[in-house]
């Protein structure tokens, strides 16, 4: 089963950015994602047996004291590879973008012991909002099409499954770390 271990927004904050999303002058060179799987990716594992499972679930365990709650705030829009050529869509993250790198360090540095090779690139935290339809758009890069400012507390992280089916691809969690309080 395909892994990866995430944050995911409260449904609120997730729709604010949908809709500023769908109000860029480009979004309909954009599929946009929906607004359950919008999230921010720590480390995607990829494949996992299913009796691999349990050793993954044991090894980030320790995540769970490590860290305490704290504050994230989204900016800009962004796209990868480039603002000229994008084919994926995303949310920046201002506030909170060290806290979210000290996480994904950590939950790299759990998972390395068991098996998963360690990113090559360093994290870059962001909210995935659609991808293009076909080839690159262009995002337009103006101050008026910018997401609204919205604020989200980090309590913990989740171990989640992505299953494709006949009507997309789905989420379910497997396992959730809350952080500790302070």
């Amino acid at each position: 089963m395909r892994t990866f271990v995430a944050v995911f927004p409260p449904p609120e904050v997730r729709e604010a950015l949908l809709r500023a999303a769908r109000d860029l002058p480009s979004s309909s060179e954009f599929r946009l994602v929906g607004k359950e799987k919008i999230h921010l990716t720590l480390k995607f594992l990829g494949a996992v047996a299913e009796d691999e499972l349990d050793r993954v679930i044991q090894a980030l365990e320790p995540v769970r004291e490590r860290h305490e709650p704290f504050e994230v705030s989204t900016s800009a829009f962004g796209a990868f590879p480039s603002k000229g050529k994008a084919r994926i869509l995303w949310a920046d993250v201002e506030e909170g973008a060290v806290s979210l790198r000290a996480v994904a360090e950590d939950v790299e540095d759990l998972l390395e012991p068991a098996g998963f090779e360690r990113e090559a690139r360093p994290y870059v935290p962001h909210l995935t909002l659609g991808r293009t339809l076909g080839r690159p758009a262009k995002l337009v890069d103006d101050a008026k099409d910018s997401p609204p400012a919205l604020r989200f507390k980090v309590s913990g992280v989740e171990l989640v499954k992505s299953a494709p089916g006949k009507e997309g691809v789905t989420y379910s969690v497997l396992a959730t770390y809350p952080f500790r309080d302070a």
